[in-house]
Order: structure tokens, then sequence, then C-alpha cells
């Protein structure tokens, strides 16, 4: 498993991930998500949705992983979409998320 898996996956521990649309979807309307993190294998509505959102609200958005990734994680069933609710995890896994070269990932740079 890789270290950007991980450290959501200790985020989850710590009681600071929600995931599903639905929930991740109300924690950034109600300002709570720090950091999104959509599957790169989502639905193409899915991702637009999220994107739309998370640029609007001025939350970093990241396309990571797989679906099955993602749930594994933090422990779940396949997730498309999670929300990092904490600021140190949201730094500590956006670093990685930087570091890995993963460019594709980083949508939203221009907002910050």
């Amino acid at each position: 498993m890789d270290k950007i898996i991980s450290m959501i996956g200790l985020a989850e521990k710590a009681g600071k991930v929600v995931s599903g649309e639905f929930m991740t979807e109300k924690s950034i309307k109600e300002g709570k998500a720090s950091l999104v993190v959509v599957a790169k294998d989502a639905s193409d509505n899915t991702k637009k949705m999220f994107l739309n959102m998370c640029t609007f609200r001025k939350i970093p958005y990241y396309l990571y992983g797989t679906k099955e990734a993602l749930g594994h994680g933090i422990g779940k069933e396949v997730r498309a979409s999670l929300a990092i609710l904490d600021e140190g995890f949201r730094k500590a896994i956006e670093k990685k998320l930087n570091e890995s070269g993963n460019q594709d990932a980083k949508i939203s740079e221009e907002m910050r």
C-alpha cells in the first residue's frame, strides 16, 4: 500500500475522514472538508460535481488512486470520494500527493 493511502487510513482511524458521495458532499457544503480526494476511476459526473464544488469553495481537490484502493485504505468497501476533515492531515497528505509527482492529481493548484 502506498504512503498516501496509508496516511488516509491514519486519518480515518483518527475519525478525520468522511467517505462516499453523500457524506463528502455534505462535509464540503458545511465547510468541514479540508481536502477532497476522488478516485481516478470515478464517473465523469462525480469528478465534475466535486471539482465544481471544491473550486467554488476553494478546497484542494485531487484525483488519486482507484475506488478500490480508497475504500481499502479506510477499511471500507469501494469509495469514489472522500474528504479529509483535519488541517494537519490535509497538509501531510497534500505534501505526499505533490511529492509523488502525480501532477494529473492536482487540479486546483491555481485556487491557492
